[in-house]
């Protein structure tokens, strides 16, 4: 997955309007998805989706997960998630230099 983002990637995920997560830079992207990971017991994202818009290729995801541990104050492990969005990729010189991801 890395090796097609530019080294000075900049990745934000938005959820419900607000900022949720971000980084810059294929080594802080690194960290955040494998952070990301053991969040899910499963997950799945489907693209229902897919835009030319000016310098940006938006997708129209479909997601879901299962949740592989309690979130404090919130759904118990084992919950089925389930949500659309949508990710936005822009393309610089030698592969994806921004991705935003919107839910």
């Amino acid at each position: 997955m890395l090796a097609q983002l530019e080294p000075g990637i900049r990745f934000e995920n938005f959820s419900g309007g607000q900022l949720t997560a971000e980084s810059s830079g294929i080594a802080a992207f690194r960290q955040l998805a494998e952070q990301s990971k053991g969040l899910f017991s499963e997950r799945e994202q489907r693209v229902t989706g897919m835009v030319r818009v000016g310098e940006l290729l938006v997708v129209e995801i479909a997601w879901r997960g299962r949740l592989a541990a309690d979130v404090p104050g919130g759904p118990p492990a084992g919950t089925l998630l389930e949500m659309k969005g949508r990710s936005e990729f822009a393309f610089g010189a030698s592969g994806i230099a921004r991705i935003v991801d919107r839910s």
